[in-house]
């Protein structure tokens, strides 16, 4: 065997175990994946009378598939839903990387009108849809929380979904001011999930189901492995996680 073969068999191991060495000493970010409300205290009811929490939750479990394709790490939070209060939720994320919140949205009162379903009294609005994102700018890291509310909206922006625009018209004691008009990322200052936490972190409105047609929507599960797929491609593109940004 001449020198120049050795020498490059020899640089050829030391590549290898210097890249094996590097993959151990930086191990894949992992996401706190928050499931919104509690069993208890389920949020927002739809058009139909679902409870907001088991749409959350569903979802939720699609983001933590999604992400774990990517080779992120995840700490599910809440899917039981029975933690004890708002604080409890960043506390169960210390030490992660990054923390999402998964809810479905409302409209203001002023927008609902009556309906009967199945012989029942509900509520509904057909007047807003779409996503929304929301950021504190009390967050301890505010410039990765944005850059991520960022990156999720212009995925799911890549994959067809579209951002609502009642948050726009927020109330003056209630306000929502965009961060990102683009993406449809809000500013939502004092929620305590985005601001009494040690890491980034982004609430998640996944569409309105006050709204017929879209609560509909919001129950199909291709479409729901859809946004799944886009809000874990925005994070593993935001953490930048080897092969996912773009």
């Amino acid at each position: 065997m001449s020198s120049n073969s050795k020498a490059s068999r020899i640089a050829g191991s030391l590549c290898c175990i210097l890249g094996l060495l590097a993959s151990q000493a930086a191990p894949a970010a992992e996401v706190a994946v928050d499931v919104g409300h509690t069993l208890a205290a389920s949020g927002a009811v739809s058009a139909r009378g679902r409870k907001e929490f088991d749409f959350n939750r569903v979802l939720a479990e699609r983001v933590v598939k999604a992400l774990a394709a990517r080779g992120l790490g995840v700490r599910p939070i809440n899917f039981d839903g029975r933690i004890e209060s708002l604080d409890a939720r960043p506390q169960a994320a210390a030490g992660t990387d990054f923390f999402i919140a998964i809810h479905h949205d409302s409209v203001q009162a002023e927008l609902l009108e009556e309906w009967e379903w199945e012989g029942n009294t509900l509520n509904f609005s057909d007047r807003h849809s779409g996503f929304s994102l929301f950021v504190s700018r009390n967050s301890p890291d505010l410039e990765t929380s944005l850059r991520c509310a960022s990156a999720i909206g212009a995925w799911l922006r890549r994959q067809g979904f579209a951002g609502a625009t009642h948050h726009a018209d927020s109330l003056a004691h209630r306000p929502r001011p965009y961060a990102d008009v683009q993406n449809t990322v809000h500013y939502y200052d004092n929620l305590v999930v985005l601001y009494r936490t040690t890491l980034p972190a982004v609430l998640f409105e996944a569409g309105v189901i006050k709204h017929r047609a879209e609560e509909l929507a919001l129950l199909d599960p291709a479409r729901q492995e859809r946004m799944a797929d886009a809000i874990a491609t925005g994070i593993a593109a935001c953490l930048y996680v080897p092969g996912q940004a773009g």
